[in-house]
């Protein structure tokens, strides 16, 4: 099964011939609707894997919606338009549009389109997933370093002996260090 798309457009007749060249590409068209209202709910109850948007100049609720059908529901989405103004592009992108094409939609056109798009979609999302990772372990070290820093301060011990406690009461409580090291802390605020 090819994947989900929606189509956003308001011109019935070349979402038609959009609906037709999507399906002989091998995608599942699941809706097609003239206007982008609602369409964070929809994408979800529909489960759609791509949005194509056809807009003249996408305005400021429109944005808002790509934005959550992008970033927070993590669907690519392709606008084609015709604004190809630099701000207009610039706000499309932050928005989380995945392809933004100036002269709007031809059918011949949007299969190499999604295929791009899916593939820069797929890039930002690891790379977000790396950047979450690093957030995530500089936010562990840190409360691994706190926690080290009161061991240190409370038993007298230095640095590399505080750590050696840490791990070892990670070992033998079969848990991760960063979550020893949260029980350290809370132990520490609550005695004071």
């Amino acid at each position: 099964m090819g994947l989900r798309v929606i189509v956003v457009d308001d011109e019935r007749d070349r979402a038609e011939m959009v609906r037709s060249s999507l399906e002989a590409d091998g995608f599942t068209v699941v809706a097609v609707f003239a206007s982008g209202a609602g369409l964070p709910a929809r994408v979800a109850e529909l489960a759609a894997d791509v949005i194509i948007v056809d807009i003249d100049s996408p305005d400021r609720d429109t944005l808002e919606d790509m934005r959550r059908v992008g970033i927070e529901q993590g669907r690519p989405v392709v606008m084609f338009a015709q604004d190809g103004k630099p701000e207009t592009i610039k706000a499309a992108v932050e928005a989380g549009v995945s392809a933004y094409v100036v002269d709007g939609l031809k059918p011949d056109r949007v299969r190499p389109v999604i295929d791009v798009a899916i593939a820069r979609f797929a890039q930002f999302q690891s790379l977000r997933g790396e950047l979450d990772k690093a957030r995530t372990t500089l936010a562990e070290r840190k409360q691994i370093e706190k926690a080290k820093g009161i061991l240190m301060k409370r038993r007298k011990v230095e640095e590399d002996e505080a750590y050696r406690l840490m791990r070892r009461m990670a070992m033998d409580q079969k848990q991760r260090l960063i979550d020893v090291a949260n029980k350290i802390i809370e132990a520490a605020e609550l005695l004071g």
